[in-house]
């Protein structure tokens, strides 16, 4: 099987990485920078720190913090007029995957015209958009790598999958202080994504040789280190570890697959403002335990990666370990169930699973799933998450 594999151009990694934006602007010949972002970097230290350094570069900076959670369509149109009025010629993204999917679409749109729903999908963006920066702040998403970005519909109550090679930044800075911050409920959420991202890209029925090595390596770091950093916030060996795991994650993934996790995930986010990884979170052990027969081999090979297995273990024994790891490990880090969630209602979540099946198989997600299921076997997933 032929596949393509994109990752950005220069990839800076390491402690003080973030420190290289200036002169990676420099080299790609801009002046005039929009910075993406969200309310929260917006009112941290970080944020004038990054400005500071831009300005003593002479470099002209407009910043844009209008980013929600999950990002809407909306945001990345008021993005793009501020683009558009700063006559910015780069694009930097500066948090977590939210600010990053959403400057992926701004620097689309600079060089393709509207509406963005025409790009859903796969390989539809006709032209490169202007350069893009990524930074990111949490060790999750890997957008910093990947030519995915997820915008929310919100009439529709949608979320667009947009995959194309114009979409893969310039240059990623992915430098673990930034993580350093983050608390533990966050450092959660974001590392079981990041574990998630590795197993799908493993076993979806895209993986290839390219892809295969990178996951594995993302998801040993996850096994290694996730835990660590989550009860010591400041240790940073956990945290450049799983800094790490995030963008081979991405690179796995982004030139592979997603599976059913994903697919399922999206609906939560749009309909329910469930955060992206928390809800990749809750569904991971269900999801899982309903696609072993697919790919009970790699499964278990994910399971001795992760520790939960040994080599004497068959494979049907490993991949069972690997769904009560899954399962243990929420529990540790205090990830809940679906109806322990504040954001979920019952009655509305009861009156959508038919909505919500049909929004994840619309994603193309699903199709790469070891075990391909049907609307009324997502349906049943959905109940046994609850």
């Amino acid at each position: 099987m032929r596949s393509n594999f994109n990752i950005p151009a220069t990839i800076i990694s390491g402690a003080g990485a973030v420190g290289e934006l200036a002169a990676q602007l420099q080299r790609l010949r801009v002046g005039r920078v929009l910075l993406v972002t969200d309310d929260f970097i917006a009112r941290s230290a970080l944020l004038p720190r990054v400005v500071t350094d831009l300005r003593a570069a002479n470099l002209a900076v407009e910043v844009f913090s209008g980013v929600q959670p999950d990002p809407t369509e909306q945001n990345v149109l008021d993005g793009l007029a501020r683009f558009k009025d700063f006559r910015a010629e780069a694009v930097v993204a500066l948090g977590g995957g939210s600010p990053i999917d959403c400057a992926k679409a701004i620097s689309m749109l600079s060089a393709n015209p509207l509406p963005l729903s025409q790009y859903m999908g796969r390989n539809k963006v006709p032209r490169a958009g202007a350069p893009l920066i990524a930074i990111p702040t949490t060790a999750g998403t890997g957008s910093e790598v990947t030519k995915a970005t997820v915008i929310t519909d919100t009439v529709n109550d949608v979320k667009m999958l947009i995959m194309d090679a114009h979409l893969v930044p310039t240059v990623a800075l992915v430098d673990f202080e930034l993580s350093l911050s983050m608390p533990p409920g966050l450092t959660a959420a974001v590392g079981v994504d990041t574990l998630t991202h590795g197993i799908e890209a493993y076993v979806s029925r895209l993986a290839n040789a390219m892809t295969d090595p990178l996951a594995l390596a993302g998801i040993g770091l996850v096994g290694r280190y996730l835990e660590t950093a989550w009860r010591e916030p400041a240790n940073r060996v956990a945290r450049e570890g799983m800094m790490i795991a995030a963008a081979q994650g991405g690179m796995a993934f982004a030139n592979s697959s997603v599976c059913l996790v994903h697919g399922m995930s999206r609906p939560l986010g749009a309909l329910f403002h469930v955060p992206h990884g928390i809800s990749n979170a809750m569904l991971l052990p269900t999801v899982t335990r309903f696609s072993l027969p697919g790919a009970t081999g790699r499964y278990a090979i994910v399971a001795r990666t992760m520790g939960w297995a040994g080599a004497a273990d068959s494979d049907a024994t490993a991949a069972d370990a690997l769904v009560a790891g899954l399962e243990a490990l929420n529990q540790r880090l205090k990830i809940p169930r679906l109806r322990d969630d504040p954001r979920m209602q019952e009655a509305k979540f009861l009156g959508l699973l038919e909505k919500m099946a049909g929004d994840a198989l619309a994603s193309g997600s699903p199709q790469n799933n070891p075990v391909v299921p049907t609307a009324a076997e997502i349906v049943a997933l959905y109940r046994a998450a609850w």
